[in-house]
């Protein structure tokens, strides 16, 4: 978990041809707390510093004799192989900032500097520079589990009882590491009442579900459902979570965090992999909005009339199209509505007949159970899985999300 102190101690290098607002800034951020900053009047010697020091923060003026910034970030990406740029540039020129944020860069500062405003930014890059490496450690984590489990699946037979004793603990690895990718506990939100479950086909899978803070006011949750399963389904999850992570933290619009992150999907993923998902954001007096990426219909009771409202995908699944673009719709809950989104292996687990649970028997149990709460629909849908099921091994996921407005 990223701390204060981690932020406060990441390396940040302050670039700029001026030695008078490099004292400026230097002084700024030890003001503040930071311990490790460093810097050169020199364009030349960025890509060699960051080479040797990897920070987590450049500072980069983009008009210097020589070599200017836009120089300087192209020499950085060739260094950064995943793309990432950690570098806030500094203009007098406003219609240099769309093009330094198109060469890569992540935010922009304006001279004279509002000292304020730099260290508000300063903090938030810092803070999404360090969960972005956090991310891609626990991808790491990850992969190498899998080679592991791979690796083992090489063998013809299992001969003895202590190799499969040994596999059943690495099989148990990898779902402990996908399951630190998921929420420890379901979170509390002022005015709201939320439940959640999530049972994978085998020992990992490709659904998940989150929920991130925004502000004092507002909070978000996304459910998504990745192609596949298994293993491959579980890497592609957490690079989606990640990514998801990274994007709303730094406080990106829905829309704009969508379709940066479609495009990352269309470049990095295989051909036949992609996500559905439903992201919602609510502040405390249920007004929101909602954004449904090829994900099953998401249903609203709603307490006043006993009647049940459909939210349905109007956009792309995620990875598949790169010309995609995904706008958000509006949407509300009042005191007793209840919002349920659900992943489709919920409505296709089969009985020992090879029946389907069905969109009939789900409607019908959130009808029932709704006007005694989420926790009551939470409840009835597992025994109604579990009685209709029988045991039954299933072949997808299941995974639901309940959210009540309880004031």
């Amino acid at each position: 978990m990223i701390n204060a102190t981690d932020i406060l101690n990441a390396k940040i290098l302050v670039v700029d041809d001026k030695e008078a607002n490099i004292l400026l800034i230097e002084g700024m951020l030890r003001v503040a707390g930071y311990t490790a900053v460093t810097s050169t009047t020199d364009p030349n010697e960025v890509c060699a510093l960051h080479s040797e020091h990897r920070y987590g923060l450049i500072l980069l003026d983009l008009q210097m004799p020589g070599l200017d910034g836009f120089q300087v970030m192209e020499g950085l990406k060739e260094i950064e192989a995943g793309g990432y740029l950690p570098v806030l540039v500094i203009t007098a020129q406003p219609q240099h900032k769309l093009r330094a944020l198109e060469a890569g860069a992540k935010d922009f500062v304006s001279k004279p500097f509002d000292l304020a405003e730099l260290r508000a930014r300063v903090h938030n890059i810092l803070e999404v520079r360090l969960l972005h490496l956090e991310s891609r450690n626990h991808g790491k984590v990850l992969e190498e589990t899998v080679r592991e489990l791979e690796a083992s699946r090489e063998v013809v037979r299992i001969k003895t009882l202590e190799e499969r004793k040994k596999n059943q603990q690495e099989l148990a690895l990898a779902q402990d590491t996908q399951k630190s990718l998921l929420p420890h506990s379901v979170p509390k939100f002022e005015n709201f009442s939320i439940h959640a479950f999530n049972k994978p086909t085998s020992y990992v899978g490709g659904n998940f579900y989150d929920f991130l803070q925004m502000n004092s006011r507002e909070w978000m949750g996304v459910l998504a459902d990745v192609s596949g399963k298994g293993i491959p389904a579980a890497l592609f999850s957490s690079m989606v979570l990640g990514a998801l992570s990274m994007e709303f933290r730094s406080r990106t619009q829905p829309h704009e965090a969508l379709n940066r992150i479609n495009q990352l999907l269309c470049e990095k993923s295989l051909p036949s992999q992609f996500v559905t998902l439903f992201l919602f954001f609510l502040n405390e007096e249920g007004i929101g909005q909602f954004i449904s990426a090829g994900h099953t219909p998401t249903y609203l009771f709603r307490a006043a009339t006993g009647t049940i409202e459909e939210l349905v995908s109007d956009s792309y699944m995620l990875g598949m199209f790169d010309f995609a673009a995904y706008r958000s719709r509006k949407f509300h809950l009042d005191k007793g509505d209840i919002l349920v989104v659900y992943s489709d292996g919920l409505t296709k687990a089969e009985n020992p007949k090879s029946e389907m649970f069905g969109l009939d028997r789900l409607l019908e149990l959130v009808k029932q159970d709704a006007p005694s709460g989420g926790q009551a629909i939470h409840q009835g849908c597992l025994k109604a899985i579990e009685d209709f099921t029988q045991g039954m091994p299933q072949t997808d996921d299941i995974t639901f999300v309940i959210v009540e407005k309880v004031q």
